[in-house]
């Protein structure tokens, strides 16, 4: 190799980390460096089997610090990740609502929602584990755009965030803990009851109205809030949370509850 080249590489690589900071790409290099897709390819390619890089999905890269070179993580936000792996997507579930001061609560998963199909939905880069969920384009809504590091990321608003873990209660990590980040939720300043019923009809889930209803029924003893989804009830009946068997049916919300929640049962 001659003298001058691993310097030169070393600069056309300190070229495209300025251009992309986090996350590097195969299109970004490329249009960076001016070269086709199969040179930059092959660039990132070798830049990585060099240990400057290190491969975090399928043409995705991330610089990899000297002194965190034998590390398995080096990314110290996963959050910076996740546009470039999920593209039109948001954080929202148990993620969001840790991020609004909802819960203390530590999830080891980042939850992501995409618009992308997707094949499995644990996916893992760079040591980092993410957990995945389709949502359509058309209910994209209730989002905050924030900056982390470099990078501007969509997150869920707190009411988004609470009636996504209502519509799928395993994105808040079981009725439970999305009943008391609710709670949480209803003693903020910002709380606002037309919010979340506005959502709630906007998501178009009738059983987001039975959960949310029984919930404030029950737990938040909040009138207002229950005869707002009383007044969106459709037919059929809903279970509390899936995950859980439930043996009781509470009538009045047509919710079906576990056995442990039978004093709200009439």
């Amino acid at each position: 190799m001659p003298v001058n080249a691993l310097p030169a590489s070393r600069a056309r690589l300190a070229a495209v980390l300025r251009a992309t900071k986090d996350v590097l790409s195969i299109d970004s290099t490329a249009k960076t460096l001016d070269l086709d897709r199969p040179k930059a390819a092959k660039l990132l390619s070798r830049w990585r089997a060099q240990g400057w890089l290190r491969r975090i999905g399928r043409g995705l890269y991330v610089p990899v610090p000297l002194d965190l070179s034998s590390s398995e993580q080096i990314v110290d936000d996963p959050w910076v990740l996740v546009p470039t792996l999920f593209g039109e997507c948001y954080i929202g579930g148990w993620t969001a609502a840790h991020h609004w001061d909802l819960t203390e609560q530590l999830f080891n998963e980042t939850l992501v929602f995409t618009t992308r199909r997707i094949t499995t939905k644990r996916v893992s880069a760079q040591g980092i584990g993410f957990l995945v969920h389709h949502v359509a384009q058309k209910r994209l809504f209730g989002l905050k755009s924030i900056w982390r590091g470099t990078r501007r990321v969509s997150v869920s608003d707190p009411a988004r965030t609470l009636i996504d873990m209502l519509a799928t209660p395993e994105t808040g990590g079981g009725i439970d803990h999305v009943a008391d980040c609710l709670a949480a939720h209803a003693r903020a300043p910002t709380f606002a009851r037309d919010q979340l019923v506005r959502y709630a009809e906007q998501l178009g889930n009738g059983a987001v109205f039975k959960r949310l209803g029984f919930l404030a029924e029950t737990r938040l003893l909040d009138e207002e809030l229950a005869d707002a989804c009383r007044s969106h009830l459709t037919k059929g009946y809903a279970q509390l949370d899936p995950a859980m068997p439930s043996s009781r049916l509470h009538t009045a919300w047509r919710l079906w509850v576990p056995e442990r929640w039978r004093k709200a049962a009439p």
